[in-house]
């Protein structure tokens, strides 16, 4: 077996039901998780329509850059949305949801020959990064998030010897799990550090469509465009259709940017076998297409922060994100006991934040704190937020 597995430290939702395995939840309560950030509202009838009226193409087997429809389709949904112009045929790649091509493009950029092979990510952070490294044959190296900043990522606490050995960069912005949005300052920042270091910037932005203020988050190819870098040098974006439009089990995003690195990640997941099937490449077509269901997937994410935030935030140390569908809450008492106890007298499953985050400095950021996933209805999202200020009140 490959000996770089053993590397690979538990994910957090196996963490999470070995931690709750003795648990017994209140049976006078329905059960209720907030723990999975899995996208519950209705898949949009049009998209399942358009999955249904394309199954003739299961008896076809599919490029592996997608058909020529799709790479345009999201070409102009990133035009429309960022106001950048990009090349259908050399700066898309359709891809089978954000996660499988996070991991797949550690895989091309990291040289593990080279000395201290290093990919940075944020901590709090989405384990797939981590992983992705370790199984490249390269070093994780963790920057904390500041508290002070509405949990934005301290990139200046990253020492220079660690981003002189750094091949490959994940940013995530809105934040999982914090929800923050990084600025064009910070994007400014990191090209500076990619040109003089010579590293692969990864931004994760499949939380990008759901924001509650007058104006989307900035986007890292928006960013790039801004500060005259329109060949997006060092930079590739992942997008996905999962929680913009309430897809998960479609498994459909794409990835945009520097055109040397996407003909080299072509060329891998050509052997790799990552191809999307044709009825899925219509689904998706039409997702692209509409933004009349993405407004009303915001409209019901904004009503629930709306109804919940004023329920917890007398009894707990919690704001409104910059985006996501998380809130990024304190704890009066250890992370975990808490989501033990909530569970038990409760019947409500939350994701203690320890569980997101790797100790450094001899502190978990995460500790004392826990990840709500607002994705079910509006009344059971309101209904455990006033189940949780109950278990506070009762500590």
């Amino acid at each position: 077996m490959n000996p770089l597995l053993n590397r690979l430290q538990p994910y957090p939702f196996e963490r999470l039901r070995a931690l709750m395995a003795d648990v017994r939840p209140s049976p006078a309560y329905r059960p209720i998780n907030l723990g999975i950030g899995e996208p519950q509202h209705p898949t949009p009838n049009f998209i399942r329509q358009a999955l249904a009226d394309h199954l003739e193409g299961l008896a076809r087997y599919p490029a592996t850059a997608g058909g020529p429809e799709l790479r345009q389709a999201c070409a102009a949904w990133a035009g429309h949305r960022y106001g950048v112009t990009i090349d259908p045929g050399t700066q898309v790649l359709p891809v089978n949801g954000s996660r499988e091509a996070l991991f797949a493009l550690c895989q091309v950029v990291v040289d593990s020959s080279r000395p201290r092979a290093t990919v940075v990510c944020p901590n709090p952070f989405y384990q797939i990064y981590e992983g992705a490294a370790l199984l490249a044959g390269a070093h994780c190296h963790f920057a904390p998030v500041d508290a002070a900043r509405n949990f934005a990522v301290d990139w200046d606490a990253v020492p220079e010897q660690v981003w002189s050995q750094t091949q490959l960069l994940y940013v995530c912005s809105p934040g999982n799990p914090t929800g923050a949005v990084m600025s064009l300052a910070e994007w400014k920042r990191l090209f500076a550090l990619a040109d003089e270091y010579g590293f692969v910037i990864a931004s994760d932005e499949c939380y990008s469509e759901i924001w509650f203020g007058e104006n989307p988050p900035l986007g890292g190819l928006e960013a790039a465009a801004q500060l005259g870098r329109n060949d997006f040098r060092s930079l590739v974006m992942f997008t996905s259709l999962s929680k913009r439009s309430n897809v998960p089990g479609l498994r459909s995003g794409f990835v945009a940017g520097d055109a040397r690195i996407l003909k080299a990640f072509l060329q891998y997941r050509t052997y790799h076998g990552s191809a999307m099937g044709p009825a899925v490449q219509a689904a998706s077509c039409a997702a692209w297409g509409d933004e009349a269901h993405v407004e009303e997937n915001r409209r019901l994410y904004r009503e629930k922060f709306a109804r919940v935030l004023p329920i917890l935030q007398p009894v707990m140390d919690v704001q409104q994100p910059d985006a996501g569908f998380y809130l990024w809450a304190g704890t009066p008492i250890d992370d975990v006991t808490f989501a033990r106890g909530l569970l038990e007298n409760y019947n409500c499953t939350l994701l203690p934040g320890s569980l997101l985050a790797r100790e450094q400095g001899g502190r978990n950021p995460g500790a004392g704190r826990v990840r709500l996933a607002l994705v079910a209805d509006v009344d059971s999202c309101v209904e455990s937020a006033e189940r949780i200020a109950a278990h506070i009140r009762s500590l």
